[in-house]
């Protein structure tokens, strides 16, 4: 994890505390890196939480590609995925299922895609789904949803439920 106190946020400061000067450093954000290490404790706290209870949730990393199954603090399935790609990223943080399709049409700005095998929706637009139309797994490739094998979207869509917690980090 990367240090959230960066020098050049730093400002130091000299207090006159019961006749003894005291030093210290105030903290003074820049651009949006406040935001983004905010965000990343809040998934951290998150993915500490739900590894402390006995709940079934879903892990995304989008630096490695993977996708696993947690039953509290023990991974119980691990594949390769497809997030999205630069240009329509898959969004980052914590969500949860809220509909599930066991086929469905995904359509958009340059697709079209019918029978969207084992589709689950986590937010908006957004899903964890089957891709029978590629076989870049491993390759950010998508249009923000995340790519499984169907062979592998089944088995998650028949272990999660609505509700099922789905976190995905950086």
């Amino acid at each position: 994890m990367k240090n959230l106190i960066y020098p050049d946020w730093m400002r130091p400061l000299k207090i006159l505390l019961a006749g003894a000067f005291v030093s210290a450093s105030i903290l003074t954000p820049v651009s949006g890196q406040v935001w983004a290490n905010s965000h990343n404790n809040k998934i951290a706290t998150a993915i500490e939480t739900l590894k402390q209870s006995d709940q079934r949730w879903i892990q995304i990393d989008l630096s490695k590609q993977n996708l696993i199954a947690w039953e509290g603090s023990k991974p119980v399935y691990a594949i390769t995925i497809s997030s999205g790609k630069r240009s329509t990223p898959t969004r980052v943080g914590t969500f949860k299922i809220q509909t599930k399709l066991k086929k469905t049409r995904m359509q958009g700005r340059g697709y079209n895609v019918p029978n969207v095998p084992h589709t689950m929706y986590y937010q908006g637009g957004y899903a964890i789904h089957g891709a029978y139309w590629h076989n870049r797994f491993g390759t950010p490739v998508s249009h923000g949803c995340v790519n499984l094998a169907p062979n592998h979207a089944k088995w998650v869509f028949e272990w999660a439920d609505v509700g099922t917690p789905v976190v995905i980090k950086k």
